[in-house]
């Protein structure tokens, strides 16, 4: 992908996923991944910070004899991932005006 993924867009992702399922590091670096550039020393980073702002918590489970953490939304992870959400309509719509030159729905040029 040639753009570069913004720290807001990567903690809009994070939350995104985990608004589906609670999952550990390693799937989500690679759901990340099939979308954009993103390696586990980048996601590691931010998860601790989304953690520290309360906006996921872990648990951890046992996987093949060995714990494996568990990253979960929290209520207000969800609260910001809908900020997020309404955020991104937003942008994706002024984009789409610049860059294919029309309104969503709208099969007109601008």
């Amino acid at each position: 992908m040639p753009f570069p993924v913004s720290s807001g867009l990567l903690d809009a992702c994070v939350l995104a996923i985990l608004t589906r399922d609670d999952t550990y590091g390693y799937r989500l670096t690679q759901e990340l991944t099939n979308a954009a550039d993103v390696s586990e020393s980048t996601l590691y980073p931010v998860l601790r910070r989304l953690q520290k702002e309360n906006l996921l918590d872990t648990y951890e489970e046992s996987h093949d004899g060995r714990n494996r953490r568990y990253y979960r939304i929290t209520a207000d992870g969800l609260r910001k991932y809908s900020f997020y959400v309404s955020a991104w309509k937003e942008f994706k719509r002024s984009m789409d005006r610049i860059i294919i030159g029309k309104e969503e729905g709208n099969n007109e040029q601008s």
